[in-house]
């Protein structure tokens, strides 16, 4: 009898023991294509010798120091190349363990930055609706899925929602694709000037929404209207590059595609590609002189932040993605994986949209192609296809509640970098079984 406290007690899963490339093995031998990394953290996939020797030299030297004690080489190296590497006036990186915990980092800090300018009275945080920003309770609360929020709305601080930007459900008829992108974005103003500018301190969004919704980026222009906006009104813009950030969309920050860059970011995930836990908050240097020059003294901290070993594996991980060219991989693999899925899917009777940047694919699955009707809830879609994709030897990300946390199913995509084009047909040949079996 085990005692680990698993996901879902309910469900009994393989024990994995091996993992080369792109595959995962388990006990009984049966190898899994690694469709979505996890949780599209596996950008490197399985073996990766470079990283796992970087890892190997640093315990050999020191495995941790507290940082209220020590900084350490991998930590200021890393630090250096992703501010050399990050968009806009980003300057300073807080490490931390992963992405929940970057997000709750972000938030304080842009609470304490208001505070230190002499404007307490900024705490009200608006996020979009079918977001997701993390588990813990702060990131949950700025969260705008539903169902994962549900059960702990009694404790969790009060945030606000808009639209997200959905071309694919909230683009009007007749309506062009800017024209929508400008309608939602200016929810944002709406929404501040009900609020009170003076009591708004920062607007979150993912460039490209990943769990929630399955890989749905924004349409031209969007960004750039909520970047003047927030400038307009003085609020910080986060963004959240947790799940979509570190190459997965074709480009090392997402936010790249987008022509913009925020005040504060999050990455996790592909920054350690899974062979630590690491995140990172970036913040631009304005936010981190109004610290220094004021109490000097960041109000927040984990265990485990600036942890030595962790930012030796993302140095290594960082120059596998850079400088050697897997992140320009992602986007050439990216085109043909959305290509490949166009071709087997584009007129399947269930698939309603095929959407995505680089190594970052969704499916949207439909009851009916014409009128976009979902399938319903009751059917639990999402977790059939997954149990039969995993039976065809595909681990994949699907999920539902993609309309708003309760209807909608999509099929979330997200492959190592090193995926090859036999890979990509062994992807789609699963996903077509999976599909087929499910619906």
């Amino acid at each position: 009898m085990s005692h680990v406290f698993p996901r879902h007690s309910k469900s009994k899963l393989p024990t994995v023991v091996d993992g080369q490339g792109c595959c995962l093995i388990d006990r009984s031998g049966k190898s899994y294509f690694d469709g979505s990394g996890g949780a599209a953290v596996s950008c490197l996939g399985h073996g990766d010798q470079e990283v796992i020797a970087a890892a190997k030299a640093q315990l050999d030297r020191i495995a941790f120091a507290h940082t209220s004690f020590f900084t350490s080489d991998p930590a200021e190296q890393l630090a250096d190349r992703l501010i050399d590497l990050a968009p806009g006036e980003l300057d300073r990186v807080y490490f931390v363990s992963g992405g929940s915990e970057a997000m709750e980092a972000a938030l304080k800090l842009a609470r304490q930055f208001f505070v230190e300018t002499g404007q307490p009275q900024r705490s009200r945080v608006i996020a979009r609706r079918q977001s997701y920003h993390g588990n813990t309770l702060g990131a949950l609360a700025i969260g705008g899925n539903a169902w994962r929020r549900e059960p702990f709305k009694p404790i969790l601080i009060d945030s606000t929602h808009i639209a997200p930007c959905y071309e694919y459900r909230g683009c009007e008829d007749g309506e062009s694709s800017f024209d929508y992108g400008q309608r939602v974005a200016n929810e944002l103003e709406t929404e501040i000037l009900r609020l009170g500018p003076e009591t708004v301190m920062a607007f979150v969004a993912e460039p490209v929404v990943g769990a929630t919704m399955g890989a749905v980026p924004a349409v031209e222009g969007y960004f750039r209207r909520i970047r003047e906006i927030c400038d307009q009104y003085g609020v910080l813009l986060i963004l959240d590059e947790v799940m979509c950030g570190m190459g997965r969309t074709g480009t090392l920050f997402a936010c790249e595609q987008d022509g913009i860059a925020p005040d504060i970011m999050t990455i996790a995930k592909g920054l350690g590609a899974g062979y630590q836990p690491i995140g990172a908050m970036l913040c631009t240097s304005a936010i981190y002189d109004a610290i220094a020059s004021g109490s000097g003294f960041f109000q927040h901290g984990h265990t485990y932040i600036g942890h030595a070993t962790a930012a030796a594996v993302g140095n290594a991980v960082l120059s596998r993605l850079v400088d050697d060219g897997l992140v320009s991989a992602c986007a050439v693999m990216g085109e043909k994986l959305q290509a490949a899925l166009e071709d087997r899917f584009g007129q399947h009777p269930h698939v309603g949209d095929i959407r995505g940047r680089g190594l970052f694919r969704g499916l949207e699955l439909v009851a009916d192609r014409e009128t976009k009707a979902p399938f319903d809830p009751a059917l639990r879609l999402n977790a059939k296809v997954k149990a039969a994709a995993f039976d065809a030897g595909l681990a994949c990300y699907p999920m539902g509640g993609t309309i708003d946390g309760v209807k909608g199913d999509h099929v979330l995509l997200a492959p190592p970098f090193i995926m090859t084009d036999e890979q990509v047909t062994e992807v789609v040949d699963k996903l077509e079984i999976a599909l087929n079996k499910a619906i």
